[in-house]
């Protein structure tokens, strides 16, 4: 019985130990800076108020080309998303001129609600170490 108890001990020991020594994901700056412009302006969007996105859409861009080009920190597989974070640009620049000429409400919202699905995808791609 002592031998299952120390055993038994020993195991719980070494998963505790385990856990401690896994280091949690670095922030990737360029995505963080990113999720503040989307979440400042596509949740207002939802509830009908397009003045921030109108106003930040440019600035959208900017973030969505800097995280583009960005090097991805330790524990993210930059390859995994390079594709959608190119789509992501393409999107930001389409929103961005459907504001600059003045598209309809419904458009602008249609749009940045797109382009806030390819950034969960980017997310949903980055969570294979743990990140949303």
């Amino acid at each position: 019985m002592k031998k299952i108890t120390l055993i038994l001990t020993c195991f719980l020991l070494l998963i505790v130990a385990k856990s401690g020594l896994a280091q949690p994901k670095e922030k990737w700056p360029e995505l963080e800076a990113f999720h503040e412009v989307m979440s400042k302006t596509f949740h207002p969007a939802e509830e009908g108020k397009l003045d921030p996105i109108k106003t930040r859409s440019y600035e959208m861009v900017q973030k969505a080309i800097a995280w583009k080009n960005s090097t991805a920190p330790a524990g993210y597989d930059k390859n995994a998303v390079t594709k959608t974070l190119k789509k992501l640009v393409k999107g930001a620049k389409e929103l961005n001129n459907m504001v600059q000429r003045n598209a309809a409400d419904n458009e602008i919202k249609e749009e940045l609600t797109e382009l806030h699905e390819v950034f969960h995808e980017i997310t949903e791609k980055c969570k294979s170490g743990d990140h949303h």
